[in-house]
Order: structure tokens, then sequence, then C-alpha cells
């Protein structure tokens, strides 16, 4: 299955990303929310069980830093 392209409706406002690396706590956890599916998918670890059959699991300590890096680097991003 493929991914649907994404649309200009489907980015952050400039607005958004702005006030986000002026450090509002909206906008930054707005930023968090936009990434969320992707930081999931990233965060997800393949897990066998006893008999060997795969299970999907989410790593939450994972999960936090990647989250961590992302609102670092959002907060370091230079706006020209």
């Amino acid at each position: 299955m493929r991914p649907k392209p994404r649309g200009e409706d489907q980015l952050l406002p400039f607005e958004t990303i702005e006030a986000a690396t002026r450090g509002d706590i909206t906008a930054i956890n707005s930023v968090l929310a936009h990434f969320e599916g992707y930081i999931a998918k990233l965060a997800t670890r393949t897990l066998y069980d006893e008999h060997g059959c795969p299970c999907q699991y989410l790593d939450p300590e994972l999960k936090r830093r990647l989250e961590t890096k992302l609102i670092v680097r959002v907060l370091n991003f230079k706006i020209a």
C-alpha cells in the first residue's frame, strides 16, 4: 500500500512552526502531534515470543527519545 502524497492542507502552518521555534508550548505540542504517527512508526519494534511468532511493540523509551530530539531540533531551528 502506497502512502498518500502530502498536500499543502497536511503541512504545519508557518505560524505554528515560528511559534514552536520561540518555545510556545502549544505550538510544540502541535508539532509533536503532527509527527506522532511517524515517531510511532520509528519506535515500533518487532519482538518474538517463545514460539518464534513476531509481535509489534511500541518502545516507549525510544518514542520519548525521538520526541525529545524533535523538540530540541525545533527549538534550535533558525528561521531566516
